[in-house]
């Protein structure tokens, strides 16, 4: 897992979709609070595209920018809220939120760390990183991740997965720099966002099979909450 957990098979990627679409959402409406041109705010040109490259409606996507920009006469009053704590067996947790009602939010997590360990700000965060997540695929055959990783500027890289996507990490103010970037050095960008990666993740061999299915029931938990945006993971592999 590494950084962001993700579920898995595909009948639960495609029962995620439609909540893919709703976080995309959020994340434009937050984004254009800075201007409604991607052109000029970098920040709302990356979600855009991670947006378009998903399929997200055209209609949707317009309507949120509208709406993030003040365009529309309703306001957008979402917070973002980062919950850390423990999954079971001692897993660290990262938990990014974005929320109309902070109470409520808070209300859902602590009844969702029961099964888990909730920690108060800076208990787990200081044992991970804030960076930039690049997911890219090899526009053109042959393509070198690691030439590309040093030439774009970025710190690392995380080999293809089973997809032939790519992650490339960079600095978190880097995130925009690398992006533009890895086009030309032979990857298509599918996503880029800000994200916490673990320094010191729990090694699975260490868990049994019992345990690694509740620490992925305990995430799964997490992640089905409609408040929360990505869950990032201290478990390596």
């Amino acid at each position: 897992m590494g950084a962001q957990w993700k579920a898995k098979g595909k009948a639960q990627a495609a029962d995620a979709r439609g909540k893919l679409f709703g976080r995309l959402a959020k994340d434009i409406m937050i984004a254009a609070r800075n201007g409604a041109d991607p052109a000029t705010n970098a920040r709302l040109r990356l979600v855009v595209e991670q947006a378009r490259k998903v399929s997200m409606p055209k209609d949707t996507l317009e309507r949120a920018i509208k709406k993030g920009a003040g365009l529309l006469g309703d306001a957008v009053s979402f917070e973002r809220v980062i919950y850390e704590g423990f999954a079971p067996h001692q897993v660290p947790v990262m938990i990014e939120v974005l929320t109309d009602n902070v109470n409520r939010s808070a209300s859902e997590m602590r009844v969702l760390f029961r099964k888990g360990q909730q920690g108060t700000s800076g208990s787990v965060s200081w044992d991970f990183d804030h960076v930039g997540f690049i997911e890219a695929e090899p526009a053109q055959a042959g393509a070198d991740p690691e030439l590309a990783a040093i030439e774009a500027g970025a710190q690392d890289f995380e080999p293809a997965d089973e997809d032939g996507v790519t992650v490339f990490i960079t600095e978190a103010t880097d995130l925009d720099l690398v992006s533009r970037a890895l086009p030309t050095h032979g990857f298509t960008v599918v996503s880029a966002k800000l994200g916490y990666k673990p320094k010191n993740p729990v090694d699975p061999a260490n868990l049994s099979a019992e345990q690694l299915e509740e620490v992925e029931a305990f995430l799964g938990a997490i992640d089905n909450n409609d408040d929360v945006q990505n869950v990032f993971v201290g478990l390596a592999g």
